[in-house]
């Protein structure tokens, strides 16, 4: 297998070069679900710049310090911190800042949250380094971690001793449709799609499939059998994120049955509607699971219309597809999943796809087409219209998605209509399909039918 270059994250490449070029001391927050590629984001932008890269372990405190203490000496060739046993937290970035001088010095400390469990002080520390030198130095001082609810209620919430500190804060998302298909190039533009329907935009496992072979021996290497790479990873998931995780996966399976409204899902796990709802808040909360309502409700914040979704493909398609067959795949059968189970259920998956890919073009580009912002953008369960907008003016959008058929338009026409009552005036119309072209795998308006894949 080739080395991947570095994809996407041009956005967030510039805001890092943002910082760097600030001219003040600066703290930036970087979290996100393990395997979205923060370390990469963070390692591809240090090696541009004068830094020093710390990755933490699950080891006890002191073992931290000194392994802080040996990326000091190869960040910035200085034996003397070779020599130097630092007491704590604080004074191992009073080294830092004093070795930084007067020019700009990037220090990161990835997987922070296991920092805090060796030592629980550690927010305390770099608050009160933060407020004697940090602020007044010339540091990018960058603290990383995957624990999302730890990030967020340890490091950016109000009770954190680091509250008020940082300068800046993201947290880093999958990839976006279109950036996933830069992985493949040389596959056609359908197992491209297909890819992306498979393993969502999470760089870490786009990353794994090679596209030297088929996507069919892809999914048999790395998903279809128990030593397969991407085979455990939604239990791994699952079991860093939450404390017991047995309720979350029986929703995770209903919802990927095709499980929608609360009821159903409360019915189909056995448990009863106030408990599930509890459940599925923690996994919005992680973003794992998303509630949609129509855009066309008149009151959606107390709409009875909402209908649950899960958020990541791949967690989708392990649901979907591993997680109801596991005692196959462990029996060594996985050809038999895939051939069964997985490909004829590759049009509704390339299906599914299109229409995200159609979605993040509304949400990046059409404004051009409407004349206008589009702040609100959702899926359609329409047969030709699969999404819907509505301008910043008031403007209606419906997205035509094209699939191999010629459309019928009769219905074309009845589904227009009802969105034209619903919303009070015509929608402007859009067209979308995916074309067979890998420079331009979306086009807008009058899509030639023989091109559609």
């Amino acid at each position: 297998m080739d080395p991947t270059p570095f994809i996407g994250r041009a956005r967030e490449r510039a805001f890092l070069e943002e910082l760097h070029g600030s001219g003040r001391p600066e703290l930036f927050v970087l979290y996100g679900r393990r395997r979205v590629g923060k370390t990469e984001l963070l390692q591809q932008f240090c090696q541009g710049h004068r830094s020093v890269y710390f990755l933490a372990a699950q080891v006890r405190d002191r073992d931290n310090l000194r392994g802080l203490r040996n990326a000091i000496t190869e960040g910035l060739g200085d034996e003397l911190a070779g020599t130097v046993e630092f007491p704590d937290w604080g004074a191992a970035l009073g080294f830092l800042a004093e070795r930084a001088g007067d020019e700009r010095l990037v220090v990161v400390l990835d997987e922070f949250p296991y920092l805090c469990e060796g030592d629980r002080s550690v927010p305390s520390q770099l608050q009160r380094f933060w407020d004697t030198r940090g602020k007044r130095s010339s540091l990018l001082l960058v603290l990383c971690g995957s624990q999302m609810s730890f990030m967020e209620k340890e490091v950016l919430a109000e009770r954190s001793p680091l509250f008020g500190r940082r300068t800046a804060q993201k947290r880093l998302e999958p990839l976006s449709p279109v950036e996933t298909l830069d992985f493949f190039p040389r596959w056609d533009l359908r197992d491209r799609v297909l890819a992306y329907a498979v393993l969502g935009g999470m760089p870490a496992y786009l990353t794994r499939f090679d596209d030297a072979a088929s996507l069919r021996e892809n999914l048999l290497r790395d998903v279809l059998r128990p030593e397969g790479y991407l085979f455990d990873e939604v239990a791994f998931l699952l079991r860093s994120e939450l404390s017991n995780p047995a309720t979350y996966n029986s929703l995770l399976a209903a919802l990927a049955r095709g499980g929608e409204r609360l009821n159903d899902i409360a019915l189909d796990v056995g448990v009863d509607s106030t408990t599930a709802n509890k459940y599925l808040h923690v996994l919005r909360e992680l973003r794992l699971v998303e509630r949609e309502v129509p855009l066309t409700d008149p009151d959606p914040l107390r709409s009875r219309r909402g209908t649950y979704r899960i958020a990541d493909r791949f967690l989708a398609f392990h649901f979907r597809h591993v997680q109801a067959n596991l005692s196959l795949i462990h029996a060594g059968r996985g050809e038999r999943v895939l051939a069964e189970s997985i490909e004829p259920d590759l049009p509704r998956l390339f299906d599914e796809a299109r229409v995200e890919f159609v979605l993040e073009h509304l949400r990046r580009e059409a404004a051009e087409l409407v004349g206008e912002e589009l702040p609100e953008v959702g899926r359609h369960g329409g047969r030709y219209v699969r999404a819907v907008a509505r301008g910043a003016g008031g403007t209606p959008v419906a997205a035509i998605v094209l699939g191999e058929a010629k459309p019928s338009l009769a219905a074309l026409e009845s589904e227009l209509g009802e969105l034209e009552r619903a919303f009070g005036r015509a929608p402007v119309k859009l067209t979308y399909g995916i074309t067979g072209r890998a420079d331009r795998p979306l086009e807008v308006e009058r899509v030639p039918q023989g091109e559609l894949v």
